[in-house]
């Protein structure tokens, strides 16, 4: 049936087969009255591609189609001549199967023409037209080829008078196919896309897809491996060879070198130039010391017991921070004191270091101490004021007390190690507050920093001359080779275990322990009275008031507070002098 849609499931006709059709000749009126239309003769089988629209079966053999009707009831019953056979009619594309056929003259039978082939393969990826259902669609039952009908079981066709081809009913049954090997081809069948191929023949089977996952993955391995691969031989390189390339690392520009002067940095670079670091030897003993330049006369200060080794015939070296050296000689020192001076000469360019005034200092000011710790020389260390007016004697190696010295010391956590000694203690603007003395080491019990057992090292625990103390001293022992001592003349009971001082009863040698006509006679001290106090601060021993004395210049008035039969008095007195050694 033609509904107006394309039947892409037909292989259609060509114009020059659908001209090979015969038509019967025109009507030919007889004189025998029994009817106009007779027979026409029997003709050979037509060559065509039968294309029968739904509902009619073709029975094809050999590229020959004829139209069956077998199964027309009128043809069993039908009386007469035996009926000749009706060429069939080849439907095309274009003209329905019920359509009227057109009368034409008959021509000669047309020799056999090959079946047209398909140009190409079925396309598994093709879209089926509009309307039609897709390759997706769920298949129908296979049909399967007709086979041909063997001429001797064809029933006769009866007459046909021209006219409309009437259509061949669907009731024909299929007859088995006929296999390839009995010698028949496979001949054009109706296309069936959703059946599958038969005997060879039809839809040539989808090939099946492959499977892209499959191939992702495979991809996939074999890129890890690769990669592994590579990977692992860079790995081996940069581990034999310490990489790729020159390995080159950031970096801060040069930037400004230069500091604020109250900063560490500041106040090192300007007083390094002044510093010097003294090597002793002498007496079967050597040691390592700093000092600082007093002037540009080439004056040193720095502690006694630095340069305590070469008294008599002892060697000085000096070392100035840029690495010139040059010998030294000892201009005065003194025991009590812990100070000594040296002076250089032949040297150019020194460069004295400011004074400061100590008694400006206040606890928690900031301070630097530079020194020859260990004999590294030019180190610097910083810290804060810990405490002022601390009492501490140091040295008594000599057993007789001459080379005992009395300090009130200023007390700094500036760390100061051995060689530390007569190393200058500055404030925040590069002057010297101090001179570095002594330190107290851990597990120790003496003062001083010369090494020696208890004395490992810094604790936080250092101790510094105040300069205005060492400014005196250094002045005397330039000037006269010695220095001088603040007495009040007495005798003090060094075994006294009450709190203060306490006069003794008698003095060194049998002497009389208050001197007659010294400061304390004149004052009104007496034998026995016991000093608490000296210008209002408290003393608990004989060795704190030696200090609190000697922190005076003589000709000082100090006001004494002591205790006699109970009572407390007050007693004023102005210190006397005596020779250091």
């Amino acid at each position: 049936m033609n509904d107006g849609k394309p039947n892409w499931w037909s292989r259609p006709s060509t114009a020059p087969e659908a001209a090979k059709i015969p038509s019967p000749p025109p009507a030919d009126g007889g004189d025998d009255g029994d009817g106009d239309f007779p027979l026409p003769a029997p003709q050979p089988p037509v060559e065509a591609e039968a294309v029968i629209e739904a509902g009619t079966e073709a029975v094809v053999e050999g590229g020959t189609a004829e139209i069956s009707d077998a199964s027309r009831p009128e043809a069993e019953s039908a009386p007469g001549p035996e009926p000749e056979p009706v060429p069939a009619v080849l439907l095309t594309k274009e003209q329905p199967a019920d359509a009227p056929v057109a009368d034409a003259p008959q021509a000669p039978a047309a020799p056999a023409q090959p079946a047209p082939q398909p140009l190409h393969a079925p396309d598994e990826y093709r879209t089926p037209p509009y309307g039609e259902p897709g390759p997706w669609a769920p298949a129908p039952p296979v049909q399967h080829p007709a086979a041909p009908v063997p001429p001797q079981a064809q029933a006769p066709v009866p007459p046909q008078a021209p006219g409309p081809v009437a259509p061949v009913p669907p009731q024909q049954a299929a007859v088995p196919p006929v296999p390839p090997q009995q010698g028949g081809t496979a001949p054009w069948m109706q296309y069936d896309p959703w059946g599958g191929a038969v005997g060879g023949v039809g839809v040539l089977p989808a090939p099946a897809k492959k499977s892209r996952k499959g191939l992702a993955l495979a991809g996939a391995l074999v890129f890890a491996l690769v990669t592994g691969v590579i990977g692992g031989g860079i790995g081996a390189y940069v581990e034999r060879n310490g990489g790729l390339t020159t390995v080159e690392l950031p970096q801060a520009d040069g930037g400004d070198t230069d500091r604020a002067p109250e900063s560490v940095a500041g106040i090192a670079a300007s007083a390094l130039p002044g510093v010097v670091t003294l090597h002793v030897s002498g007496g079967g003993s050597s040691g390592t010391g700093t000092g600082f330049v007093l002037d540009t006369k080439g004056h040193i200060l720095t502690n006694n017991h630095v340069v305590d080794a070469a008294e008599s015939s002892g060697d000085i070296t000096v070392t100035f921070s840029s690495g010139e050296t040059a010998r030294a000689k000892i201009v005065g020192k003194d025991t009590g004191y812990d100070l000594a001076v040296v002076q250089v000469t032949g040297v150019s360019g020194l460069k004295a270091l400011p004074l400061g005034n100590s008694d400006n200092v206040r606890v928690g000011d900031p301070v630097v101490a530079i020194g020859a710790p260990f004999d590294l020389s030019n180190t610097v260390t910083s810290g804060i004021i810990s405490a002022k007016e601390r009492p501490i004697t140091a040295g008594g190696e000599k057993g007789d007390g001459t080379d005992i010295s009395y300090v009130d010391a200023l007390q700094t956590d500036a760390p100061i190690n051995p060689g530390n000694s007569g190393g200058p203690l500055l404030d925040s603007k590069g002057r010297v507050i101090g001179i570095n003395s002594a330190i107290r080491a851990a597990g120790g019990s003496g003062d001083g920093d010369g090494g020696g057992a208890g004395q490992p090292g810094s604790i936080g625990l250092g101790f510094a001359i105040p300069i205005n103390q060492g400014k005196r001293v250094a002045e005397e022992l330039i000037n006269t080779g010695k220095a001088t001592h603040p007495v009040i003349g007495v005798s003090l009971d060094m075994q006294f275990n009450g709190d203060g001082a306490r006069v003794g009863e008698k003095g060194k040698d049998g002497a009389a322990a208050v001197t007659p006509g010294g400061p304390a006679a004149s004052a009104g001290l007496r034998p026995g009275d016991v000093i608490t106090k000296v210008d209002g601060q408290r003393v608990h021993n004989g060795e704190e008031l030696i200090v609190k004395i000697r922190a005076h210049r003589p000709g000082d008035k100090l006001r004494l507070t002591l205790t006699r039969g109970g009572k407390e008095l007050t007693k004023t007195l102005t210190l006397g002098s005596s020779q250091g050694t």
